[in-house]
Order: structure tokens, then C-alpha cells, then sequence
């Protein structure tokens, strides 16, 4: 494994986790509802849910899923329900009673979130494919192999945790919280438009 190649692996890496879509309105969700804790939850179990599929392709097991039709649409229609339950319940978000504060999300629930988000999502495997692809060869040793999923687990959490930990700064946090009812309402549409989008092109 050379480092340039390496490098390049990073590079890819970091920019499909900086693309926006669901994963970061899921993050952004939890470290505004639930603070730097549930932030830092849900970035490091979609990190796992990264790792997953990363793992997963260097060892021949999203070949299986994406070879076969019928998972990987069972995937999709899942994914996309999952999405929009998600924007439903952001939807129905309602400005805090004065006096009965609604809970925030618990920890585990953001890590659920955080998880799911991923896990639903079959195109993350082709996505690693496409990507392995072209630096995995025959020859590549398994340690090296281990070595390109590791660095797409870690740039995933690296990067979603920092988004909670930015996000997170009380000189912003406060300020955003007293707006929360809006962005979970922008949340929900985002998420809702994103599973219509995920079923049309089912469905096409």
C-alpha cells in the first residue's frame, strides 16, 4: 500500500462524508435535540455503520447483497421508510410547553439513529465497491485491505464528530436550541424529500 494511494483513499473518503444528505441532517438532529453527547453518539455509530460496510466489502460480503435483486430493493424500501418515519417524527415537532418541557433524545436513540442511517442504506455498499475497486488488486495483502476500511471508518467518525463537536459550542448551541422546533421541522422535509427521492428511483 503506498502512501499516495493511501492518501487518495483519505481524500475520497472525506468528501463523500462531507457531502450533504441524510447522515449529516441526522447528526445535526441529535447534536441540537440532545447536545454534544448525543451528537458525539450517533457520528460514532454511523461511523460503525461505515466500518460495516467497509469491512464488509474487503471480504466479499456486499458483493452477496448487491448481486442479489431482491435484498438489496428490500434494503432500499426499508432504508426509505426509515427515512421517512424520521422526517414524520421531526415533522411533528411542537414548541416546548412552558411548563412541561418535552425529554430530549436519549443517547441511545441517537446511536440507533445514528446507525440506521447507514446500515438501511445498500448504495453505501456499491459506493465502497466502485471505490475499492480501483485501489484493491489480486495482490493486495489482507492487511492492507483491513488498513483502506479502517481509514473509511475513521475519516466517517472523524468527521461527523467534529460536526457535533462545532455544532455543539454552547456560544452556538443555545442560540440554535431556542430555534429547535424550526430545525426539526427543516430536518423533516430534507429526510421526507430524500426517502421520495430513494423510492423513485426504486420504483424506476
Amino acid at each position: 500500500m503506498s502512501l499516495a494511494t493511501w492518501l487518495t483513499v483519505v481524500t475520497i473518503c472525506a468528501l463523500g462524508a462531507m457531502s450533504p444528505g441524510p447522515s449529516l441532517a441526522v447528526i445535526l438532529r441529535h447534536t441540537l435535540a440532545g447536545g454534544r453527547i448525543n451528537g458525539s453518539a450517533a457520528a460514532i455509530a454511523h461511523g460503525l455503520g461505515i466500518g460495516f460496510y467497509a469491512f464488509a466489502c474487503i471480504s466479499g460480503l456486499a458483493f452477496l447483497i448487491t448481486a442479489s435483486p431482491g435484498v438489496f430493493t428490500a434494503f432500499q424500501w426499508t432504508g426509505a421508510a426509515y427515512l421517512a418515519w424520521l422526517g414524520i417524527r421531526s415533522l411533528m415537532a411542537r414548541p416546548p410547553a412552558d411548563e412541561a418541557e418535552p425529554a430530549p433524545p436519549t443517547t441511545a436513540s441517537a446511536g440507533r439513529d445514528g446507525f440506521l442511517i447507514v446500515f438501511l442504506n445498500p448504495k453505501i455498499a456499491f459506493w465502497f465497491i466502485a471505490l475499492f475497486s480501483q485501489v484493491i488488486g489480486p495482490d493486495t495483502s489482507l492487511l492492507a485491505r483491513s488498513a483502506y476500511a479502517a481509514t473509511a471508518w475513521f475519516v466517517d467518525t472523524a468527521w461527523y464528530l467534529l460536526v457535533a463537536w462545532l455544532f455543539s459550542r454552547p456560544q452556538w448551541l443555545h442560540r440554535l436550541q431556542a430555534r429547535m422546533v424550526w430545525f426539526e421541522r427543516l430536518f423533516g422535509i430534507i429526510l421526507l424529500a430524500l426517502a421520495v427521492r430513494l423510492l423513485i428511483e426504486t420504483l424506476g
